[in-house]
């Protein structure tokens, strides 16, 4: 390790020996190939592209077709969806990377077109505001919609969809990735069962803190049942207020959410920080508490940049940090952000659908590139 590189030092997370602490956070790119959002070669060349990540964390893959809600978005529930992120693992691993596949049920943030008509479901039945990118079949041409009031979900269907986390995590296995990261997010469904403002139910999956925290312990005792602690893990978002989010008692949730996973042995945790404008601080004194709690490795993500990295980092509250965006437009992210090299910037109308335009031509710095 170079002397004030606390990002260039080596990290064991579950099995997996990472060389330095700098994650690719996972993103949506929206580039499956249609019908079946089915991972393909396009795929796997964007991701070894950045294999130079400590950890890459996958975009998030819909466990079932229920647990979809946006277009183009891979799945992880079929065998053509597994053979195709094969192709993504060998890829990244004859590049000399490490990859965790990001599991997802989006809940409510979604639309009927994706479920023949039907509602979207979540814990509960509350209307928000929120809105979901989606291709107009008739133009071809994607836009950013309204997501209606969802309908509730029945206690057999919730029992059902923690047996597609476990098969969606063996698939993820099955498919050559190095572990699985359950996201409990962003407003997704495993958020909105942990919070009052999207739960309102008052049966054992709602009322009480420890009711609304039964889905998310189910959900990781399933996946870690499957393919063992060590390769399971999981994103929370404390701090988020958008979506319909701002719950009161959150942060509490999240503490509570976090001793379990300590004991459960989870090979990380992935703590994402708002990053909008006015967004409500992620707090010094949450960190501390949270550390209390969970002493394995954590990652946070949200606007980081170096200086920013090296204070949580020589501060004991995470012991990974992941990046977004800068991974779009820089390959060599990790280089550049250790040598101080000039950082390119990410077309941001590329981000969703499309073909290698904004995805696979961003270059790499020559080797001999200076400062």
């Amino acid at each position: 390790m170079q002397p004030n590189q606390p990002l260039l030092a080596p990290l064991t997370v579950g099995e997996l020996a990472l060389p330095h602490r700098i994650v690719m956070a996972p993103m949506t790119r929206a580039r499956s190939t249609q019908p079946g959002d089915v991972p393909n070669a396009l795929n796997a060349a964007y991701y070894a592209q950045r294999a130079s990540a400590a950890l890459i964390v996958s975009e998030a893959a819909q466990i079932s077709p229920q647990g979809k809600g946006y277009s183009f978005t891979p799945g992880i529930y079929s065998q053509e969806q597994v053979h195709g992120w094969s192709l993504v693992t060998d890829a990244v691993h004859q590049a000399g990377g490490r990859i965790f596949l990001q599991l997802w049920h989006v809940g409510r943030m979604s639309h009927p077109d994706f479920h023949d008509g039907a509602l979207p479901v979540a814990p509960s039945a509350v209307p928000f505001e929120a809105q979901i990118w989606k291709v107009d079949a008739a133009t071809g041409i994607g836009a950013m919609v309204d997501c209606p009031t969802p309908r509730e979900l029945e206690r057999a269907e919730i029992a059902a969809i923690v047996e597609d986390f476990r098969r969606g995590a063996r698939n993820a296995i099955d498919a050559g990735f190095d572990g699985v990261e359950i996201h409990g997010a962003n407003g997704y469904l495993v958020d909105q069962f942990l919070r009052t403002t999207s739960n309102r139910r008052e049966d054992e999956y709602g009322g009480t803190r420890e009711n609304r925290l039964r889905f998310l312990k189910e959900v990781v005792d399933a996946v870690a049942g499957e393919v063992g602690a060590h390769r399971t893990a999981i994103r929370l978002a404390p701090f988020l207020t958008t979506r319909g989010m701002d719950c009161p008692d959150i942060l509490p949730t999240i503490l509570d959410a976090a001793s379990f996973l300590q004991s459960r042995g989870i090979a990380y945790l992935h703590l994402v920080e708002a990053d909008w404008d006015d967004a409500p601080e992620f707090t010094e004194e949450f960190r501390q508490q949270l550390r209390t709690r969970f002493a394995r490795p954590i990652i946070v993500a949200g606007n980081y940049d170096k200086p920013r990295a090296q204070w949580v980092l020589e501060h004991g509250y995470a012991d990974l940090v992941a990046f977004g965006r800068p991974f779009v437009a820089n390959p060599d992210f990790p280089r550049r952000l250790s040598e101080d090299l000039p950082l390119a910037e990410f077309d941001g109308a590329t981000l969703f659908g499309g073909t290698e335009r904004g995805y696979t031509d961003y270059p790499a710095l020559p080797l001999a590139a200076a400062a």
